[in-house]
């Protein structure tokens, strides 16, 4: 990629409007860091709730959205999608506010380019027309749950148990691994589709993934679509700068992995947001455990319904698992998946978790819990096939079986060497030339168009 200041001739900024989930806001700084090695100023404006480190991005300006979440958090908690819906109602004006400042901070030389915004951050379009600005639409899921999603408004809540296959759909998605999402009711999570696929006002659509992994789907929106599409993944490979974290990381664990064989520790970790119930982390406990394989698990404070951290872990387990396992509350993920001592990734299956995972080559079991994880876990096990899939209720026999079929059967091995071959096709993608670095200069060339 190009250094700072070769991409623009004149002084340009860009305006970022992340959604306030780690899954979301770190792509969107990972992007903000990219557009920064090019030439662009950068704001980032939030909102607060789970707000970002400046900190970690010293060149940008953040500014907060004077709008204060605390009342709907309060109303709302847990039900996450009628909270995305209430930002979007009441955020418009805030917003407006918000750009007042950066006009006021900014050199009377420069330009604002663009809005680019999450799309669950729908408002932010709604303000860049009011503006009179181009605003772009950054997708932090794959381009098959996008796709996936419009299909849910055409059906019933009986047609979501179905092991048809969706026919409308270029990968074998069934009815049953359709995104939806339990974070709120399916009325409100139905009108955030809407508002989602809502792109009438917008320039573009930005994508963090990569156009041999989801070529097909690709293709699908590009022919549906009237403004262009880029893939540009994955995004923690491409930029030259941390995303940061909401949670501190625990890096101890590096260590310990430093002791490991290669390939022998199964990394488990669900994310920042899906929790479990009681009874199926005592499951996955002692099927970890009988497995008998070294196991480097995140427990999230919280993440176990009713406790705290790991005091719900079966009596008896730390010591059946003393020399092989190592628990911690957040891990540095990137890294972990790095080290040559991994050679599994149990996950929940949210997307960066998966690129994550495919960008170092490591094969997953596959354990959605919610939205477009159930999609993601189909195409790892039924089209990349580099995954096995884990669900419903947790059974300590199948957990142990299924944790040996990937660690140390053929079976595992076949998938690690097809893994491997995805990796280097990650690397392609990211180097001069690739489909990743083409589109990332496309883009450039259409902000600096406007």
């Amino acid at each position: 990629m190009e250094k700072s200041g070769q991409g623009c001739c004149s002084p340009r900024r860009v305006v970022l409007v992340p959604a306030p989930f780690q899954g979301h806001l770190n792509p969107m700084l990972y992007l903000g860091s990219i557009l920064h090695s090019k030439g662009f100023s950068i704001t980032v404006a939030y909102i607060n709730f789970n707000s970002p480190d400046p900190s970690n991005h010293p060149d940008f300006q953040f500014l907060q959205i004077p709008f204060d979440p605390s009342e709907l958090l309060q109303i709302y908690r847990g039900e996450y999608i009628t909270f995305m819906l209430m930002l979007s109602e009441y955020c418009e004006s805030p917003l407006l506010e918000c750009f007042s400042q950066i006009k006021e901070k900014r050199d009377d030389s420069e330009k604002i380019s663009c809005i680019i915004h999450d799309e669950f951050m729908s408002f932010s379009s709604a303000a860049a027309t009011r503006l009179k600005l181009p605003s772009i639409i950054f997708r932090t899921s794959c381009s098959t749950t996008f796709i996936s999603r419009h299909c849910l408004l055409h059906l019933t809540i009986e047609d979501l148990d179905s092991e048809e296959l969706v026919p409308e759909l270029p990968y074998p998605i069934r009815f049953k691994d359709l995104p939806l999402n339990t974070l709120g009711t399916l009325e409100n999570f139905l009108k955030l589709v809407v508002n989602i696929e809502n792109t009438r006002n917008s320039s573009a659509v930005i994508f963090n993934t990569m156009e041999f992994l989801e070529e097909s789907s690709l293709a699908k929106i590009r022919r549906e679509s009237h403004f262009p599409i880029f893939p540009i993944g994955p995004m923690h490979k491409i930029a030259s700068a941390s995303a940061g974290n909401l949670l501190e990381e625990d890096r101890s664990c590096l260590l310990w992995l430093n002791k490991q064989a290669d390939n022998s520790v199964l990394y488990v970790s669900m994310g920042s947001v899906a929790s479990m119930e009681e009874k199926d982390v005592t499951e996955m406990a002692w099927g970890l455990a009988n497995s008998k394989q070294p196991v480097l698990w995140v427990v999230r404070p919280g993440s176990i319904k009713g406790y705290e951290w790991i005091e719900s872990l079966p009596v008896g387990l730390m010591e059946a698992v003393r020399e092989r396992g190592y628990f911690v509350k957040w891990a540095p993920q990137k890294e972990v998946l790095a080290h040559p001592a991994v050679g599994g990734f149990w996950s929940h299956c949210g997307w960066n978790s998966i690129v994550e995972s495919l960008s170092e080559g490591v094969p997953m079991i596959c354990q959605p819990c919610f939205g477009d994880q159930k999609v993601n876990a189909r195409c790892l096990s039924h089209v990349w096939k580099v995954g096995l899939e884990l669900r419903g209720n947790l059974e300590r026999g199948e957990v142990e079986k299924t944790v040996k079929r990937l660690m140390v059967k053929d079976e595992g091995e076949e998938m690690r060497k097809r893994a491997m071959d995805l990796k280097r096709k990650v690397e392609i993608s990211i180097r001069e030339g690739g489909s990743s670095y083409s589109s990332m200069n496309e883009l450039v060339g259409l902000i600096m168009s406007f």
